[in-house]
């Protein structure tokens, strides 16, 4: 006797997404069983909360493995994604147009944080997700120059502005707003309202991922930016060494302390490349930021070498990942993406959304 579908939803109610662990996601028109004469033959959609990135391989085996006790052939996976909004701090609620706003931080300048933030992004888009980012960096914006940007946000209203497009990113950053040369002589408080005003008044446009390229350091800044954004989570950039390594514990005990989940460590300039000769040398350092993921007990998102082609083409306004599509380096980068999405596809998901302002009216 054939299994029916109920008894098809209980073997699959069993099987959890290798990526997440979590349980499949299969809408009642998910399912579409076919009797061939010689046994049942089975047509599945899951729903996934991530970007597809290398394929869905491992899952189809454990979907195979739960049907097999009923001898039902899986014919057919299809892999849809649908990326939730997930919850932010407590205190806080999502930005209109934006479901999940993702930090990337290093606690120290100088160790390639932008650079990982645009490409990252870029990655994202590139696997199907709707991706913004945000120059959070007041006193050295570099998003326009790495996007290839130039010009003034437009304004449709008077009172918000459109994001630029870069690559089909959807960005801003204090750098359209000010002169190339002019520097951002503004102190801590002007800086954060600067830069609140910079996430509240863009009209993002319905995004999964917003990528916040975040100021270096733990100071004010930082600290009021992870307190007054809603962040969904937080990914820490470090290089080997144990400067940076000790700036990076510090950034990501920050975020820890105000409920902000670390989604993982990515360690930049793990190697040095040369462009000569290929030569491979661990210039600064070796496993620091491996250890440190450990050490928290953290996902290690993946190591970034230090080449002169991730410079040039980032300083051409063409990174890497849009430069080299089908490159080692740039899959390195979807990598790092990848398990950035997945990391947030486990956290829990946001059911209250925007709620409405209370007005106390005086009787």
């Amino acid at each position: 006797m054939n299994p029916n579908t109920e008894q098809i939803r209980a073997a699959l109610a069993e099987v959890t997404d290798p990526r997440t662990e979590l349980p499949l996601e299969i809408a009642d028109d998910g399912l579409q069983v076919a009797d061939t004469g010689n046994g049942t033959a089975l047509s599945i959609t899951v729903t996934l909360g991530y970007p597809i990135h290398n394929g869905q391989a491992l899952l189809r085996k454990r979907i195979e493995t739960a049907l097999g006790p009923l001898r039902v052939t899986l014919k057919d996976l299809t892999c849809r994604v649908a990326i939730a909004a997930h919850v932010v701090q407590k205190t806080l609620y999502r930005l209109p147009g934006v479901r999940n706003i993702v930090a990337i931080a290093s606690g120290k300048g100088g160790v390639g944080k932008s650079t990982v933030a645009v490409n990252v992004a870029l990655a994202l888009m590139a696997e199907g997700a709707s991706v913004g980012l945000l120059d959070a960096d007041i006193y050295g914006p570099s998003v326009p120059i790495m996007l290839g940007l130039s010009g003034r946000p437009k304004s449709l209203d008077g009172k918000t502005m459109l994001p630029m497009n870069g690559h089909g990113l959807q960005a801003n950053s204090i750098g359209f707003l000010i002169d190339n040369d002019a520097p951002a002589i503004w102190r801590g408080p002007m800086v954060t309202q600067a830069l609140v005003q910079l996430l509240n008044l863009t009209s993002w446009n319905d995004l999964d991922y917003l990528i916040v390229d975040m100021p270096p350091g733990t100071g004010d800044i930082a600290l009021t930016m992870a307190q007054k954004v809603p962040l969904t989570g937080a990914v820490i950039v470090t290089t080997p060494q144990d400067l940076a390594l000790a700036d990076a514990r510090k950034g990501l005990v920050m975020f820890q302390k105000v409920d902000v989940p670390v989604l993982g460590v990515v360690e930049n300039m793990s190697v040095h490349i040369c462009s000569n000769c290929g030569h491979v040398e661990p210039i600064f350092g070796e496993g620091g930021g491996r250890n440190l993921a450990e050490e928290f007990r953290l996902p290690w998102l993946g190591g970034l070498p230090l080449v002169m082609s991730i410079r040039t083409q980032t300083d051409s306004g063409n990174p890497t990942v849009v430069a080299e599509p089908d490159g080692e380096i740039a899959a390195m980068f979807h990598e790092v993406a990848n398990k950035l999405a997945v990391g947030v596809a486990r956290l829990p998901l946001d059911h209250a959304g925007k709620k409405p302002s209370v007005v106390a009216r005086a009787k």
